[in-house]
């Protein structure tokens, strides 16, 4: 199979949400085409500024909400958790629940106007979503009723991530004494471990965890210091704290790494070569092998600063 043959068959597998292909190059494992039913891929969701949904098989962008910021999709696909504001004169910040079937919203939480709330993460059972407020407090919301549990308190945080086997949340962190670093939260003991050091100025984040949780990865320049590019590559460490690899090998602007809801695929935001601004708004899409990548046609969701991967509803 010729290589252009490859990529058009990988890019097809995720559009459509099918991994249809077998003994490619890059990790993915062998396998006959998925039954209808195994499909589980569905849209990504592309934020900033608004809501916007990249259906399989298409490249112009459905816009689901004209304003807000950080969605992220439940477990089951059925709703958006969406970072907003109250309408009127008080602006204060929401937590607000979009359901992608009825289209309705819904606010969870909400605080007064200075108050401020990032990157919520939602737990893998789909019952709580954690989230920043201020970037010190890391808060627990139950979806049913919106009462909050602290998880941690007085550290500066950013970017968390809940795993997918529930027992960890990975988010950069800022030390006073060792500086920023990638740590986990282990849930059921509450203690916090450093996972990964950055070298003096090397910029990195975003960190997501691998779907079998034995792994991080995020964005690193790391192994691009020489290269004038913001984000340089996608790296991993295992939740141990050892095991640093790099993962792709072309230095590229990228952003927001996210895993498809099938665990075959990883996409991020990142630029085009055919594209001389580095906006990140487009989407590249690898198997779980970091190999072979291709991207996801239109650049109507320039200037985004989150994208997730949803599964079929």
């Amino acid at each position: 199979m010729s290589a252009m043959n490859r990529r058009a068959l990988l890019r097809a597998a995720a559009l459509t949400g099918a991994a249809a292909a077998t003994g490619l190059a890059g990790g993915l494992v062998a396998g006959a085409p998925a039954a209808a039913d195994d499909v589980v891929n569905g849209p990504w969701i592309v934020t900033g500024p608004g809501v916007l949904q990249i259906n399989p098989g298409r490249t112009t962008p459905q816009v689901l909400l004209s304003q807000g910021n950080a969605a992220t999709a439940s477990p089951d696909g059925r709703h958006l958790a969406v970072l907003g504001q109250k309408p009127g004169p008080a602006f204060d910040p929401t937590l607000d629940l979009y359901d992608r079937v009825t289209g309705q919203s819904r606010t969870l939480i909400t605080d007064p106007f200075g108050v401020h709330y990032e990157w919520p993460t939602w737990s893998p059972d789909g019952t709580e979503i954690a989230l920043l407020v201020d970037r010190s407090t890391l808060v627990a919301v139950n979806v049913a009723t919106g009462a909050r549990r602290v998880l941690v308190a007085g550290h500066d945080m950013a970017r968390p991530n809940w795993s997918r086997d529930g027992s960890l949340i990975v988010m950069e962190w800022s030390s006073r004494s060792e500086g920023r670093q990638l740590r986990t939260l282990e849930l059921a003991t509450g203690k916090v471990r450093r996972i990964y050091q950055p070298d003096p100025g090397e910029l990195f984040g975003w960190p997501v965890f691998t779907p079998d949780t034995g792994r991080v990865v995020f964005v690193s320049n790391h192994w691009t210091r020489d290269v004038d590019v913001f984000g340089g590559s996608l790296g991993s460490v295992r939740v141990d704290g050892t095991g640093l690899k790099r993962l792709t090998d072309e230095p590229r602007f990228f952003q927001s790494p996210v895993f498809s809801p099938d665990g075959r695929y990883c996409a991020a935001l990142s630029v085009p070569p055919t594209n001389p601004e580095p906006d990140g708004g487009n989407i590249i899409v690898f198997t779980s092998g970091f190999g072979e990548p291709w991207w996801i046609p239109g650049d109507e969701y320039d200037d985004s600063s989150r994208v997730d991967w949803a599964r079929a509803i």
